[in-house]
C-alpha cells in the first residue's frame, strides 16, 4: 500500500477519495448479487402456526375432558 502521508505527516485526501469511490462502485454489485426475499405469505410459517393452535386446543380439551 502506497505511503498516503505528505512531508507535514497530514493524510493525502485524494487517497481517502479514491478508496471511498472504489467502495461505492462496489456497493452496488454486492446488493445485486443477493438473493431477493419472497413478497408472498410464507406457506410453512402459517402452516406451522395453524398446527401449533390446533395441537394446543387438543392439549386443552383432554385436559378440561
Amino acid at each position: 500500500m502506497a505511503n498516503n502521508q505528505g512531508p507535514q505527516g497530514t493524510n493525502d485526501p485524494a487517497g481517502s477519495t479514491q478508496m471511498f469511490r472504489a467502495f461505492v462502485d462496489d456497493a452496488p454489485q454486492a446488493r445485486q448479487a443477493a438473493p431477493a426475499a419472497p413478497s408472498g405469505p410464507r406457506v410453512g410459517l402459517i402452516v406451522g402456526i395453524v398446527a401449533a393452535v390446533i395441537v394446543v386446543a387438543a392439549v386443552a380439551w383432554l385436559a378440561l375432558g
